[in-house]
């Protein structure tokens, strides 16, 4: 039985009952219904909110540990950056310092991509800013990574390139040091000698490097054969070509053991010493030139001798005596 409501009425001086109608009643419960119904959405609505259900909870978690390895991709990402700069910087040392070359350009090396965005469908996502500095970040190490690449492939080109020049600018003595007299003071050097024969000073072009007759002759570098035989003066002779501007001439030979237009090896055997020619003793003769002129070969002939050796055959050579053709 619920509450009865009671009013005094001023005019008769008590108390009375009051009577509520239908409306009356229906419309209180129903505002009863209202607030309850509200009050109930408002609890789910905080439920939902401040207590994820079980999927939800899941969920985040998945997002959690999603974050978390985006976050160890991007310092892996650092990493390797900082790697791959660290080759670069060592590739620039290469051009510059080995091959004379400009190296990789650095707008070129730091230079971005321009147009569209193309990573703006990830910025609908909760990690979106994330995903997209990860991907900036990736897609500019690979594309250091193809021009490092590139670059490589210029070097390994460049290398190939030098590595046959080496081979082939004179750097050996004409006859090995083993077989060569280690008497440098019968040796004669470039520069202004008394003629064996003639006996006035004559310009020599080149060393005269004494050893027995038969003393295998060896090619200083890497080149072909342009010229063999007899030459007025000089005897049996042969002319290399090594390119790159240089030529080597080997004279008053024994005997020739290569042909024009044979291509031959530094330290490879191409006749044997002997004395023909304007010739006093068996010896050869060795000039080396570079672009058309004839230049001191002393500066050509760093192999088989420790450096005081050399000191003395440079001094030898720069003596003023007699050569010996």
């Amino acid at each position: 039985m619920g509450k009865e409501k009671f009013i005094y009425n001023t005019h008769t001086l008590r108390y009375e009952k009051v009577e509520e109608s239908f409306r009356q009643k229906t419309m209180r419960f129903l505002g009863f219904v209202c607030m309850a119904v509200f009050t109930a959405f408002l609890l789910l609505l905080a439920v939902h909110r401040w207590l994820p259900s079980p999927e939800e909870k899941l969920l985040q978690k998945e997002i959690s540990k999603l974050e978390t390895k985006i976050q160890e991709y991007n310092t892996e990402v650092d990493r390797l950056s900082e790697v791959l700069q660290k080759i670069q910087e060592r590739d620039a040392y290469t051009h510059r310092m080995v091959f004379g070359m400009d190296p990789i350009d650095q707008g070129v090396w730091e230079g971005g991509v321009g147009g569209h965005d193309q990573f703006e469908n990830l910025r609908q996502y909760q990690t979106g800013d994330l995903l997209i500095a990860t991907n900036e970040k990736m897609e500019k190490l690979k594309r250091q990574m193809d021009i490092q690449s590139r670059s490589l492939d210029t070097i390994m080109a460049l290398a190939g390139e030098k590595e046959k020049m080496l081979a082939s600018i004179p750097s050996i003595k004409p006859v090995r040091s083993d077989k060569l007299a280690r008497n440098v003071k019968l040796l004669s050097g470039f520069g202004y000698r008394i003629h064996p024969i003639f006996k006035v000073p004559k310009m020599h072009y080149g060393i005269d490097f004494t050893a027995p007759a038969g003393t295998p002759i060896q090619a200083t570098g890497a080149g072909r054969v342009s010229k063999t035989g007899p030459s007025s003066g000089y005897g049996n002779q042969v002319i290399i070509d090594h390119g790159y501007g240089y030529q080597t001439i080997y004279a008053h030979m024994k005997t020739i053991d290569v042909k024009v237009g044979q291509e031959v090896k530094r330290g490879q055997k191409i006749g044997t010493v002997g004395s023909t020619g304007t010739s006093t003793a068996p010896h050869c003769h060795y000039e080396v030139v570079f672009k058309g002129e004839k230049v001191n070969p002393i500066n050509y002939c760093m192999d088989g001798l420790t450096p005081e050796e050399y000191q003395e055959m440079v001094k030898a050579a720069e003596t003023a005596n007699q050569s010996f053709d």
